[in-house]
C-alpha cells in the first residue's frame, strides 16, 4: 500500500538588510534596500513603495528613487542628505554614502580614482574605530612610498635628504610620508646608512607583514592597490609615451583559462624581479619604475 506524502511547505525566503560597506555601486545598494523593504512589508496592509521612500526623503516626485536606481538621474549633495534620511543612515553612514555616490558619479578617470581612494580610506578608518581592523598591519605592511624608497637604494647617485627625495619622486609623496617611510626602513634594518661614506644601501629584504599580525585586512589591500593604480593614471597624464608602456587586451576566458593566466602572470613577475635583482647586485639602475599587472572582469557570467 502506497502512503501519500503531505507536500512540504517551502521555507520562506529571507532577505537580509543590505550593508552599505559591502557596496561599490550606490544604485545597487538602493535597489537592494528597496527590495529588502518590500520583502519586509510583504504581509502589511501597506507594502513598501517608491512613493513611501519619497515621502520619507521629503521629495515631491514619487518615483525619484526608481529613476536613480535605473541611472536616469544623479544625486546632488542636497539629495544625498535627503536619501540618507529616508535610508535612516547614521552620521558616519551618511558620510560613507556621500563618498560612495561621489565615486560612482565621477566621470574623469583621475577624479574617480581619487574618490575611490577616499572611500577605501574612510571605510578603513571606520573599521579601526570599531576595533575590527588590525591596526598593526599599518606599520608592518609597506605602502608604495616605502617600496619606492627601498628600491631607490638600487638607483645610482640618489640623495636621501628629504627635499631631494621629494624632487626625485616627482612630488608624488610629501615630506611627512617620506619621513615616516624612511624611519620605518632604517628602524627595521631594511635600509642602512654607511657610517663612513653616508651612502644608503639595502640592509635586508623588505618584509611584508609579520608572523604575529594575522591576515592583512581587505580594506588595507584595496587601499594599497588603489594607490598603485592611481600612480599609473598619473603617469598616463604626466609622463611622455616614450617613458612608459601601457597596453591592454580584452579576452573571453573560461574559469580554467583564467586561473592559468593568473598563474603565468605571477610567474612572469617573479622571473622579472629575480633577473633585475641579480643585475642590481652588479650595477646601479637609472630610474625606479612601477610595473602593475591587472586582470579583472568587465562582464558578468553568462
Amino acid at each position: 500500500m502506497e502512503v501519500s506524502k503531505e507536500p512540504q511547505k517551502k521555507a520562506a525566503t529571507t532577505i537580509e538588510a543590505p550593508v552599505l560597506a559591502s557596496y561599490t555601486d550606490f544604485r545597487q545598494y538602493l535597489s537592494d534596500y528597496f527590495d529588502y523593504k518590500k520583502h519586509e512589508s510583504a504581509g502589511a496592509l501597506r507594502p513598501y513603495t517608491y512613493s513611501m521612500f519619497s515621502v520619507a526623503a521629503n521629495i515631491k516626485s514619487p518615483n525619484y528613487l526608481k529613476l536613480i536606481i535605473e541611472g536616469k538621474r544623479n544625486l546632488s549633495n542636497e539629495m544625498i542628505l535627503k536619501f540618507a534620511k529616508a535610508l535612516r543612515l547614521s552620521r558616519e553612514d551618511t558620510d560613507e554614502f556621500k563618498c560612495l555616490v561621489q565615486y560612482c558619479q565621477a566621470k574623469d578617470p583621475l577624479d574617480r580614482n581619487q574618490k575611490l581612494k577616499r572611500l577605501s580610506e574612510l571605510r578603513m578608518q571606520r573599521q579601526m574605530r570599531a576595533g575590527t581592523f588590525n591596526t598593526q598591519a599599518l606599520d608592518t605592511v609597506p605602502n608604495w612610498v616605502t617600496w619606492v624608497l627601498y628600491t631607490l637604494a638600487d638607483q645610482k647617485d640618489v640623495d636621501f635628504e628629504l627635499g631631494a627625495l621629494m624632487k626625485t619622486m616627482k612630488g608624488r609623496a610629501n615630506q611627512e610620508e617620506i619621513k615616516k617611510a624612511l624611519s620605518r626602513l632604517f628602524k627595521t634594518g631594511e635600509l642602512v646608512k654607511d657610517s663612513d661614506t653616508g651612502k644608503v644601501r639595502k640592509g635586508r629584504a623588505l618584509m611584508v607583514g609579520g608572523p604575529n599580525n594575522g591576515p592583512i585586512p581587505v580594506e588595507l589591500v584595496r587601499k594599497l592597490q588603489s594607490e598603485l593604480i592611481y600612480l599609473g593614471l598619473e603617469s598616463l597624464y604626466q609622463d611622455q609615451a616614450s617613458e612608459r608602456e601601457f597596453g591592454a587586451i580584452t579576452l573571453s576566458l573560461t574559469e580554467r583559462e583564467f586561473e592559468k593566466v593568473k598563474f603565468e602572470l605571477r610567474q612572469l613577475k617573479k622571473r622579472i624581479y629575480k633577473d633585475i635583482s641579480v643585475k642590481r647586485e652588479i650595477s646601479k639602475g637609472d630610474r625606479v619604475y612601477q610595473m602593475n599587472i591587472q586582470l579583472f572582469p568587465v562582464t558578468k557570467e553568462s
